[in-house]
């Protein structure tokens, strides 16, 4: 009976419970229970269920103690831990630019080929990332050095005004930021999931009823030659001008080109669905696996989700100044409502905008105008972690 007793004391000291209740364990604790809130998020809420459900899974895999889930390499018994080994996916930039594949095969470019101009409003939508830029680079001398990020750092964060987490986490681990990652991820992503809720105030406050009463003209048709032709010379004279963005503009138009072209419609339906699909959940476990209660819990953390809302809301007014200034040069004809599309989350700022306006004009329909700058949101954020890629990589 002694023997059994001892096997179980022995047992329950090698447990999990042991290492979590112990005095080192309440940072997982804590990491837990922000698993649990991120979970009720994306199943009770709703928001971005698609990555915060692998994302918030991978936060919990990880702080459970003793797990070796997250291990890396271990020579003497050939193993390595499952979350370490999906972690080479996002480490090596495949799976953001997987995702980016996924996006174009299923995006319609032709808002944006119909109307060129809004190509402006996507370009004014990264206003806040320069914002955060900035800001970030103050935050030592605000915080008298308490916490502050290097120049690398301060580009990663910034790119969260995109909303766009595929480059948040491509341009993180290019610039070798890694130990931001979980923090840069979630906020991004939270962000994506919360503009519903943050851009419609935004909306109202910079445009008048009357801005939003205007009712734009159907869009021209555009042909099937056009499509096809758009995603190669994008590629092109994209690449040749920057070409750190060739990554991520190369197969977002690769995948656009997938669904355009008529002749692949196998290949563009499993990049829209399995391969988006799979790669979805290897990238949502692979940045959890980097919410670690000791990577994580950091004062630094809350500053990043700070400045990426700043960044978000500072995105949404500049597309929104923007349309204003397109209103008056095209004499009345723009509804300024579709600059606060310019951000990256597709197809979601589109239909907000849409929202909003039928909220107070049921008859009025900009989603397709919406569509023009919310895609050129999307190139728009990859040139700009093309253009940081540039300068800070050497």
């Amino acid at each position: 009976m002694e023997m059994y007793l001892t096997a179980l004391k022995d047992l329950l000291a090698q447990s999990g419970f042991a290492a979590l209740f112990a005095s080192t364990g309440t940072g997982n604790i804590i990491m837990l229970i922000v698993a649990f809130i991120l979970l009720y998020l994306a199943i009770g809420k709703g928001f971005e269920p698609l990555l915060l459900v692998p994302i918030a899974f991978g936060c919990m895999l990880v702080n459970l103690p003793l797990s070796g889930i997250i291990e890396g390499f271990n020579p003497e018994t050939n193993t390595i831990g499952f979350l370490r080994a999906l972690y080479y996916g996002a480490e090596f930039e495949i799976y953001p630019i997987i995702i980016f594949l996924g996006i174009g095969a299923m995006t319609d470019f032709g808002p944006l080929i119909a109307n060129p101009i809004t190509f402006l409003l996507g370009a004014a939508a990264q206003f806040g990332v320069f914002v955060a830029f900035i800001s970030a680079n103050w935050v030592g001398a605000l915080t008298h050095g308490l916490v502050s990020f290097n120049i690398k750092e301060a580009a990663s964060i910034a790119i969260i005004g995109g909303a766009d987490g595929p480059t948040s986490i491509y341009l993180t681990v290019m610039l070798g930021q890694k130990q931001i990652l979980g923090a840069v991820a979630v906020a991004a992503y939270s962000y994506m999931s919360l503009v519903p809720l943050i851009q419609p105030p935004v909306i109202k406050l910079m445009t008048s009823k009357k801005d939003r009463a205007i009712l734009m003209g159907q869009l021209r048709p555009v042909t099937k030659r056009e499509k096809i032709l758009f995603p190669i010379i994008c590629t092109v004279v994209s690449g040749l001008i920057l070409p750190a963005c060739v990554p991520l503009v190369g197969t977002l138009m690769f995948g656009n080109l997938l669904r355009e072209c008529g002749v692949t419609e196998r290949l563009s339906q499993t990049a829209q669905n399995e391969l988006l699909n799979i790669t979805t959940i290897f990238l949502g476990l692979s940045v959890g696996s980097t919410m670690a209660a000791e990577q994580f819990l950091t004062p630094a953390t809350l500053v990043i989700i700070c400045l990426g809302l700043v960044a978000f809301a500072f995105s949404t007014a500049g597309g929104l100044v923007f349309g204003q200034i397109m209103k008056i040069l095209s004499g009345g004809k723009i509804n300024p409502m579709i600059g606060a599309a310019g951000v990256s989350a597709v197809p979601m700022a589109a239909r907000v905008v849409q929202r909003v306006v039928q909220q107070e004009y049921p008859g009025h329909f900009l989603l397709m105008h919406a569509m023009g700058p919310n895609v050129a949101g999307v190139i728009g954020t990859a040139v700009a972690a093309g253009v940081m890629l540039t300068l800070l990589s050497h």
